[in-house]
């Protein structure tokens, strides 16, 4: 093979002026389009069609979007009531699941191009689920009342048997006669099996039962009822308060008496306590529990629990922190506080 030593130069030469035509005729022309910014809306999807459908699953259709250079993906969106969810597919159809028997959701589609345009007038479709079950739950526990105050009593059962979902439970108030009074519902999902009933009359004796629904509609039957009587008024109170503080933590003796005029059998007190601070230790009354991380709730002992009108009863508290005892209530009632 014989060397040329001019070939590569010419070569170099041919590629410049090739490249001087090409930048000639784009100055002398348009721009290229996929230099150009695609500024242009893809059309609206057609319709949405149900292709086919189950208690917990359904698969949708849609006509294509068109666009000038080309749509990329279709989000589709499955709202039900207040919440939804958002999904995704690069193609006209798209298949949903763990959706909710009975419910009624609205699913909706828009198409996007590459460079992030959105489709207007985009399809809805409003769709009830197929029912998942024909049977209705069991009766729920029994309710027990706890935390009964002068106007307010909350209640816990043990939950029903469902076998597909529950939707909510029912509390009703069982008046003279048997009639029932439906006083709360809990749609918390899932359902939580416990309310509070309030708008209650002080000492005042009540009787509640408790029905669950499924997400079809069925009804248990009703629970054993439960009977409580509501606490009389809150009492009148006044405390006298006596503390040492440190750095970080305190020692309260507190005098705590019965202003009104009937006499107090059975109390519990509250006061502000933060969650950071810890009961190191107490006398004249028990802990019983912290209300929200920002309060401390004591009871009476099997020593102290009547206080006649006039009356006093004496509790101490050590604790660590610096919130010292202030919102004084007792048995619900607000107590007016004075330092010594």
């Amino acid at each position: 093979m014989r060397y040329h030593p001019f070939r590569g130069i010419r070569s170099r030469a041919a590629t410049l002026v090739a490249c001087a035509l090409t930048t000639t005729l784009v100055a002398a022309g348009a721009t290229p389009a996929h230099a150009a910014a695609d500024t242009e809306r893809p059309t609206a999807p057609g319709p949405i069609t149900v292709v086919a459908v189950d208690t917990t699953w359904v698969e949708l259709t849609w006509a294509a979007s068109t666009d000038d250079v080309g749509v990329v993906r279709y989000p589709v969106g499955a709202r039900f009531e207040d919440s939804g969810a958002q999904y995704s597919t690069d193609t006209n159809s798209i298949r949903i699941t763990d959706l909710r028997p009975s419910r009624t959701y609205t699913f909706s589609v828009w198409a996007l191009d590459a460079a992030g345009n959105s489709s207007v007038s985009n399809p809805t479709l409003r769709l009830t689920m197929p029912p998942g079950d024909d049977q209705p739950p069991s009766a729920p526990g029994q309710p027990v009342a706890y935390d009964v105050a002068a106007t307010v009593v909350r209640l816990r059962w043990p939950h029903s048997v469902e076998n597909v979902a529950l939707d909510r439970y029912e509390v009703f108030r069982v008046d003279a006669g048997g009639t029932l009074t439906r006083v709360r519902e809990v749609y918390q999902y899932p359902p939580v099996n416990s309310a509070q009933v309030s708008g209650l009359t002080p000492n005042t004796t009540y009787t509640f039962v408790v029905q669950a629904r499924d997400e079809v509609g069925h009804l248990s039957p009703l629970s054993a009822p439960v009977t409580v009587t509501t606490l009389p008024p809150p009492p009148s109170c006044a405390v006298r308060s006596v503390v040492r503080q440190w750095p970080d933590g305190f020692v309260a003796h507190l005098v705590v008496e019965n202003t009104g005029t009937t006499a107090i059998d059975g109390w519990t007190m509250t006061w502000r306590f933060w969650a950071s601070q810890q009961v190191r230790g107490i006398w004249g009354a028990k802990v019983v529990d912290r209300l929200n991380n920002s309060y401390l709730r004591v009871g009476n002992t099997s020593r102290n629990a009547v206080v006649p009108p006039g009356g006093t009863v004496s509790l101490g508290l050590v604790a660590t922190g610096t919130q010292l005892p202030e919102e004084i209530t007792l048995n619900g009632g607000l107590c007016t506080v004075a330092d010594e």
